[in-house]
């Protein structure tokens, strides 16, 4: 085990939403947060390193991104996951979800349709509900929880107005990392019915079993796509705001690019390439540390759950640092289940209503987090839900 990572970083009144919120957001008191999607470890030293020296430059004006950066996103997609990306494929906008809502109005126009296999992260309904689009909620498939595409379902629900999918690979909440069979069905689905694919990897760096990146596969669907990338859960930079988009297809990227002109969206902060281009070319060994550690938060957690809880059901998720627990066995109201946790338990989860269809009943537990407060959490658990 790597002992950097059990490191207690205090987090409480340093303004963190995670830590600081979410007394006011569930109601609790001294809640122990396992709810937003960032990690509780102290970053990479290279990228503590790389934000300290931009810091004793000691002005922060505008800037622009140096080939530096493109160099660092380019060698990391290659080196990391065997997609050549050139420079002029990739699009900078300030963090995914903002990536998502420029991407559904590039391609689609209002009153359009987009499928969105669900349960699903919620801000990917937002990125076309608050634009006059229309999310199609399509109910992924999930036996004994695990998660497949339900390709029949989709087909039924297209109408002349289908225009895009929205994929999330690894997904986020149910932890599949799609195989790239899965994935060239999907592709073939997309290439039939004339879709445009909006693909969230945001997560893609952080799996227990081989990924494949959208790209890579086919040259076809590459050129029906908009990938969006970024640095942030893998290496904790969620508040610096960078995300790498990803667009081979020129069209495509130019309407993306336009999208990004309308809401003047172009500009890096002062601190975005220091930390990328750290992250991205210095701190793969850190990455390689913490993927075994979550590994173990997660071997921890579900076999503890399966061994003790029998009033809850998790799957070991195959990425991402969530794990998506069936909660339906504790026999309460789904809509009871957040304020349960938070009141009675102490416990900060994400409620799985807020995921879509599927997800009511269940609990999306973040364990990008020191073993310690695993520990913790599992203490509560038999406590309250035995």
């Amino acid at each position: 085990m790597d002992v950097q990572f059990d490191e207690m970083i205090p987090r409480r009144g340093t303004g963190a939403l995670k830590w600081d919120g979410a007394d006011r957001i569930f109601g609790g008191k001294d809640l122990l947060p396992m709810w937003i999607a960032d990690m509780d470890f102290p970053v990479a030293p290279a990228i503590q390193e790389a934000l300290h020296r931009r810091v004793d430059q000691r002005v922060f004006g505008y800037g622009m991104l140096s080939a530096a950066y493109y160099e660092a996103v380019s060698g990391w997609m290659s080196r990391r996951h065997g997609c050549s990306v050139p420079r002029e494929w990739v699009v900078f906008t300030a963090g995914v979800v903002t990536a998502l809502n420029f991407a559904v109005q590039a391609v689609t126009e209002p009153g359009d349709e987009v499928l969105i296999p669900s349960p699903v992260y919620g801000p990917f309904f937002h990125a076309a509900e608050d634009w006059g689009r229309v999310a199609v909620r399509c109910p992924l498939k999930g036996e004994n929880l695990f998660y497949t595409f339900d390709f029949d379902d989709m087909e039924r629900r297209l109408t002349p107005r289908t225009k895009a999918l929205m994929l999330c690979s690894p997904h986020n909440p149910v932890g599949r990392v799609w195989t790239r069979q899965e994935l060239e069905a999907l592709a073939d689905f997309c290439l039939r019915h004339n879709l445009i694919v909006i693909a969230d990897e945001i997560h893609h760096d952080l799996v227990f079993q081989p990924h494949t990146m959208f790209l890579t596969v086919s040259p076809e669907i590459a050129q029906r796509t908009i990938l969006c990338t970024a640095p942030s859960k893998t290496f904790n930079l969620a508040g610096i705001q960078a995300s790498n988009i990803i667009i081979p297809n020129d069209e495509l990227r130019n309407k993306y690019r336009a999208v990004v002109a309308r809401h003047h969206a172009f500009s890096a902060n002062s601190f975005a390439e220091a930390a990328v281009v750290a992250a991205y070319r210095d701190s793969e060994d850190w990455l390689d540390a913490l993927i075994p550690y979550l590994d173990g938060n997660m071997e921890l957690f579900c076999s503890t759950v399966a061994a003790e809880l029998p009033r809850l059901r998790v799957r070991r998720p195959e990425g991402t640092y969530m794990a998506w627990v069936d909660c339906s066995g504790l026999g309460r109201d789904p809509k009871d289940l957040k304020r349960f946790f938070a009141e009675e338990c102490g416990l900060a989860f994400n409620d799985g209503a807020s995921f879509g269809p599927g997800g009511e009943g269940f609990m999306r537990v973040n364990l990008a987090c020191p073993r310690t407060n695993v520990e913790e959490c599992l203490r509560r658990l038999r406590t309250h839900c035995q």
